[in-house]
């Protein structure tokens, strides 16, 4: 099961619950080819009732039609506008502090709105503080969890800015998800099987944008069930090709990842809306499958009458 969960996001996990009372409104920063996946579900819990704006950022790697559909279904959430950008795009961000000071709605007009900057690891963030801030402020990198520390920016006299740690949850409980992340580049390579990912994003891509995959790496099919063979495909043609016919899966793997992040591969998107899974299934699935793993039966309720789903 993939997961990562350095020791400094647990402390950035206190500190953004201890700063939350005296914010107005959350921006949760989401990776506009996963918005699902990105969603940090222990943001949520802390989050509660503040208005939030979901900024979609890397817009420009996502499919558009996609990115609409995202859009829509933020928008028809209580209290949650969303708002597609390309980070580094400056003049895509001037509408953000505007967007704030009206979902705040109560906050006096003399007062800075207090606004926290939320998300995962290396989803923009520190690239959106730099833009709104007109001058490099938050130190930005590849690499994620480069945000080690709160830090407090004011925007152009209207909006005070809180920015967070990037803080992914202890148990990526969604294991599509967890994939889609690494996928993404939001969890560390060093913390997972690169081979692993690639095949299955390679599946993903071929159920969802196989005419893309096709076209870009010169493929005459690609078949979802039989994912390993577009990696060593891709590897063949990649430079992955040994003495004696001996096929580089890793040389593939790290070809399909690195156009995939660099959106070298075309606009995709890797979720919709359809794939949200509620936590609590996702949580109870979870528990059935511990409960196997130790022999376990799992507990009925002789009052329980609702119909068996097995």
């Amino acid at each position: 099961m993939l997961g990562w969960y350095p020791g400094h996001m647990n402390k950035a996990r206190r500190q953004i619950k201890e700063a939350l009372p005296e914010i107005d409104v959350v921006i949760e920063v989401l990776d506009a080819r996963l918005p699902y996946s990105s969603a940090n579900p222990m943001l949520s819990e802390l989050i509660q009732h503040k208005p939030v704006l979901k900024i979609l950022s890397r817009a420009d790697l996502a499919d558009p039609a996609m990115t609409q559909v995202w859009s829509d279904y933020f928008d028809a959430q209580d209290n949650t506008r969303a708002l597609p950008v390309v980070t580094t795009e400056t003049r895509q961000l001037k509408r953000i502090p505007a967007i704030c000071r009206e979902m705040a709605g109560h906050v006096r007009a003399d007062r800075d709105v207090r606004v926290m900057v939320m998300g995962i690891p290396n989803v923009g963030k520190s690239t959106l503080i730099n833009g709104l801030a007109g001058r490099k402020i938050a130190k930005v990198g590849n690499e994620p969890a480069v945000t080690k520390r709160q830090q407090k920016i004011r925007i152009n006299g209207q909006v005070a800015l809180t920015d967070t740690p990037g803080v992914l949850w202890p148990k990526i409980e969604d294991q599509a998800s967890a994939y889609r992340l690494a996928a993404s580049g939001a969890i560390r390579d060093t913390a997972l099987d690169y081979l692993d990912v690639a095949v299955v994003t390679a599946a993903e891509l071929a159920r969802r944008y196989p005419d893309l995959l096709m076209a870009r790496y010169k493929l005459k099919k690609v078949d979802p069930e039989d994912a390993t063979a577009i990696v060593a495909e891709i590897a063949s043609k990649r430079g992955g090709l040994r003495a004696g016919g001996e096929i580089d899966l890793h040389r593939g793997a790290e070809v399909l990842l690195h156009e995939l992040r660099s959106g070298t591969l075309g606009s995709v998107t890797l979720e919709t809306p359809d794939d949200i899974i509620p936590l609590e299934v996702l949580r109870a699935e979870r528990e059935r499958e511990r409960m196997e793993q130790n022999g376990e039966q799992p507990l009925h309720n002789d009052n329980d009458t609702s119909p068996s789903h097995e």
